[in-house]
């Protein structure tokens, strides 16, 4: 499924990063986790992804979604795309947006908290990136992790690339 969205902008950078096709992009909520799974995995296997990388694509994205369902208004849409051998998954909501997004995660969260941060902690353990941002006018939460093949890295130091 390709999306209509037109390409985006960086605002630090003068010119559009490089548009990639949306391989997914499919809207969920708390009843239609199991059908979103089925899809990633669907989508992921058919441009490629090893089954390593399906594994933690789902882990990733569930977590993600779980995460958006409980804490930003009970709704999400998740976006998937592939550059090469890498695997893009992005999850949006419309909560509240986070506060410190940029530290969420970094440290093993104590196992006794029950609202302890693990969900983010092993999204940013499954991945070689995990970029958290608050939507555009402050409200939301958009999170883009990258799940490179096993042995691929993507360059240090580049943007990955937005979907279109």
């Amino acid at each position: 499924m390709t999306s209509p969205d037109p390409p985006r902008r960086d605002p630090e950078r003068s010119t559009a990063l490089p548009v990639e096709t949306v391989d997914l992009d499919q809207f969920f909520d708390r009843d239609s986790l199991y059908t979103l799974r089925a899809a990633l995995a669907a989508h992921a296997s058919r441009v490629g992804a090893t089954d390593d990388q399906i594994d933690h694509l789902l882990i990733v994205a569930g977590e993600l979604a779980i995460n958006a369902i409980r804490h930003g208004g009970g709704t999400g849409r998740l976006r998937l795309w592939h550059h090469d051998q890498t695997l893009y998954c992005q999850i949006s909501d419309q909560g509240p947006g986070i506060s410190g997004p940029t530290t969420l995660g970094t440290t093993q969260p104590d196992p006794a908290s029950s609202d302890s941060g693990r969900g983010i902690w092993i999204c940013r353990n499954l991945t070689t990136e995990l970029t958290i941002t608050n939507g555009p006018d402050g409200h939301g939460t958009i999170v883009t992790a990258v799940i490179p093949a096993p042995g691929h890295r993507p360059p240090p130091g580049n943007d990955p690339p937005e979907p279109g």
